[in-house]
């Protein structure tokens, strides 16, 4: 019987592909239809353009895919991150397509306090490596500020607190941006607040603020996550507007209270930071004026009796006037006769000179005669100069013409081929002696180097650490050595001392036969 006859006569059910996984898929579903998964969130890299978000739980052992839906992202209390330990509550259900099965999650929530403190930590670490919480960076607050920008929840006593106290101590005009302070999308629109007072412009139809105040009232930890937003501390520490932070209690410490500018302990100490008392102003405004107009007064009165104490040292405008009065009267009387005196004398010189014509002509003839003879000289003088620049004009022309010059060209091009050829040959005797130099140096080199010692048979004897060891008296027993030969090293270890040199025994000495003087050989 052949092996497609017994296959067809088996008493199995035959299913089909998607019959198998239809089945898998209610079973799954109905046996765990509501669980909770602790695990560490792994591949989680945001919420999906569709708003879903795709990611996988993992322990020590195993991974289990997880998938969070565009509804259940809005509900969440807090924002998934990598890394992240969270209790997944949902039910598991079965993807066909992939023959996989994953948990659609219903709520998250960190696994305790425990893991919330230790994502603050890591994020207060990597803020502050990137520079935002420096005192360097931060803004100083504006004394008397005229419009203040309040980020908070417009129905909570926060608001109403601040408002109360800004009004006792210095009315002025406030600006309210309501946002959530609490769950998952307060940290984004408090961000979203930051920036949005920031574009308002100076001059615009809402006044931009001088300050800004980010409140919110106390609460546990998980109430104020929000507020530990990166992208919210990010956006306090790029705010040309000076921040105070106001977020819970004193106790309560958050991000945005590390990068602000100032951190008030509360929202109503926020208030009192930023606007000064107005009554106390004016009672300072009002001493300070007081102490101005009596200072003024007691200063224009030491100046008067300043003025006082001068005038009596100076003498009188008689007593200045009277020297310089009595010159002038002088000087008039004397320039009366001494114009009358001027003018008779005029008159007589112009009476003892009269202008005759037979005077007129002898002036006329001697300045013709003058004149002539200046124009005899300058004429001469123009024609030398004319000859002489022709002369030279000549010269310069026989020694521009081509001949000379094309005669100093070739005995310029001459010179340099010759200076050429003196070049080459220069270079090539330079280059063989420096060869020939080169050559012996490299053979003293070979002849004092000692790989020539070593390829006659010898060895370079050293130690563990390398350096040269010239005697035997310096090699122990167990000593290591290194041996280096012409074509390597090898490595040795001694077994034994130097021995010491015996004493040669000297030769008995002959005795002399009596008249005999012995024989040098």
């Amino acid at each position: 019987m052949s092996e497609a006859a017994s296959e067809s006569r088996t008493n199995a059910t035959e299913y089909t592909v998607s019959e198998i996984s239809g089945a898998l898929k209610r079973t799954v579903e109905d046996v765990f239809g509501n669980v909770r998964v602790r695990g560490e969130i792994s591949g989680y890299r945001g919420p999906h353009s569709s708003g879903h978000a795709y990611f996988a739980l993992k322990d020590d052992r195993a991974r289990l895919d997880a998938v969070v839906w565009k509804g259940t992202m809005s509900r969440l209390k807090f924002r998934p991150e990598e890394g992240m330990e969270v209790i997944a509550t949902g039910k598991l259900t079965t993807y066909p397509g992939k023959s996989n099965y994953q948990i659609v999650i219903d709520n998250l929530e960190p696994a305790g306090a425990g893991a919330l403190m230790a994502l603050l930590e890591e994020r207060k670490r990597r803020l502050q490596a990137e520079g935002l919480f420096d005192s360097g960076r931060k803004q100083l607050l504006p004394f008397m500020p005229r419009v203040i920008g309040v980020v908070t929840s417009p129905t909570g006593s926060v608001i109403r607190d601040i408002i109360h106290r800004i009004k006792d101590r210095f009315p002025l005009h406030v600006l309210v941006w309501p946002v959530r302070v609490q769950g998952e999308t307060s940290g984004a629109e408090v961000a979203a607040a930051v920036n949005g007072f920031n574009a308002l412009a100076w001059d615009g139809a809402i006044q931009r603020p001088d300050l800004l105040i980010v409140a919110r009232g106390g609460g546990s930890l998980e109430d104020l996550w929000g507020f530990n937003d990166e992208a919210l501390a990010c956006a306090v520490a790029a705010s040309g507007i000076p921040v105070i932070s106001a977020v819970g209690h004193e106790t309560d410490w958050t991000l945005i209270d590390l990068v602000a500018d100032v951190r008030a302990p509360t929202p109503t100490g926020a208030a009192e930071i930023a606007v000064p008392v107005k009554a106390d102003l004016e009672a300072t405004l009002a001493s300070l004026g007081a102490r101005l107009k009596a200072a003024v007064s007691r200063n224009f009165e030491r100046k008067r009796q300043a003025v006082r104490a001068a005038a009596r040292a100076l003498p009188s405008p008689d007593q200045l006037l009277a020297l310089p009065r009595r010159r002038l009267d002088e000087a008039t009387s004397r320039l009366g006769r001494a114009l009358s005196v001027s003018v008779d004398r005029k008159r007589a010189r112009l009476q003892g000179q009269r202008l005759t014509p037979a005077t007129l002509s002898r002036r006329i003839n001697e300045a013709r005669t003058l004149t002539g003879r200046d124009l005899a000289r300058a004429q001469a003088a123009f024609f030398a100069i004319v000859r002489e620049r022709r002369a030279r004009f000549s010269r310069t022309a026989t020694r521009l013409s081509p001949a000379p010059i094309a005669r100093r060209q070739k005995l310029q091009g001459d010179m340099l081929t010759a200076l050429a050829r003196r070049q080459d040959r220069v270079i090539s005797v330079r280059l063989e002696r420096l060869r020939g130099q080169l050559s012996q140096a490299e053979r003293l080199l070979t002849t004092l180097s000692h790989k020539a010692v070593l390829a006659r048979g010898f060895a370079l004897v050293k130690d563990a650490d390398g350096a040269v060891i010239k005697q035997a008296a310096d090699v122990t027993s167990g000593m290591a050595l290194s041996l280096e030969f012409a074509d390597g090293t090898a490595d040795a270890v001694a077994t034994g001392g130097a021995a010491k040199p015996k004493a040669v025994a000297k030769p008995a000495a002959k005795a002399r036969e009596p008249g005999n003087q012995g024989s040098l050989f």
